[in-house]
């Protein structure tokens, strides 16, 4: 599996796609139906860059405790660094298969866009699960490749493209089983959602323009894409723009849960 980079340079760009607009609304679903309280203890698996984490924080005040995990330095610096005037935030350097935290150590958990690059989702879940009081609430959002909907007029490109996308997750198509991968992890499933990233317009804060980006930089050289291929179809998109012809929407899947 190839991985996408998360440097300080890919940190940097991961920070400014999670400050459009589009991932801003995305924040305030998963907040709203995670309902974090005064005096919880929060786990964000996966914290990125720190914003949902800071949002966690304020919402559990000193009186609770938020920690993010996260895999990568450069990410951890920029959490930190949004984070630094709540004390009662900790972040770590891990892996959501070996959760450094003792069992029963949090009232809830949440992660957005993480059990997809992880190879060994059971193993995950059950960390998670270990770590989780019984009764304890969990919330994770992930995306299915194929609920993406984006106009363009090479379509056999397009889907050339979008094969070799693929290469960067573990699982593409993980919210398909991700309901029964919870309940045999000793989670009973609370809820189902679907929130959507809806761009009919190509602007410069939308989602899509920041991640056509991101795209066209990871796919030569894999599925025999190549550069060439990977400018044609930014052109492509930024055609349908111009001609007032752009349409971009990708449903992400929110799954709600309690700790057994």
């Amino acid at each position: 599996m190839a991985m996408l980079r998360f440097d300080d340079e890919g940190a940097k760009l991961t920070e400014r796609l999670y400050a459009s607009p589009d991932v801003v609304a995305q924040r305030d679903t998963v907040l709203a139906r995670l309902a974090p309280r005064p005096g919880e203890r929060v786990l964000d698996v996966g914290s990125g860059p720190g914003y949902l984490l800071e949002s966690i924080a304020r919402a559990v005040g000193a009186s609770g405790a938020a920690h993010g995990l996260d895999p990568s330095d450069a990410m951890n610096e920029l959490a930190t660094a949004r984070t630094c005037e709540l004390p009662w935030v900790r972040l770590d350097e891990g892996e959501a298969t070996a959760l450094p935290y003792p069992d029963d150590a949090f009232d809830a958990a949440v992660s957005t866009q993480v059990y997809e690059y992880v190879p060994d989702v059971p193993g995950a879940l059950a960390e998670l699960r270990r770590v989780l009081r019984p009764g304890g609430r969990v919330l994770i959002l992930d995306t299915d490749a194929d609920a993406l909907v984006w106009h363009t007029a090479d379509r056999a490109r397009h889907r050339r493209i979008l094969d070799a996308w693929d290469e960067h997750l573990a699982h593409p198509r993980l919210p398909r089983i991700l309901p029964a991968l919870l309940r045999r992890a000793g989670f009973r499933v609370t809820g189902h959602h679907v929130h959507p990233i809806l761009n009919p317009e190509l602007t410069p804060d939308s989602f899509s323009a920041t991640q056509m980006h991101i795209i066209a930089e990871f796919v030569p050289g894999r599925g025999g894409v190549t550069d060439a291929d990977a400018e044609a179809w930014l052109a492509d998109l930024r055609e349908r723009a111009d001609r007032g012809e752009y349409f971009y929407c990708l449903n992400r899947y929110l799954f709600t849960a309690e700790a057994q």
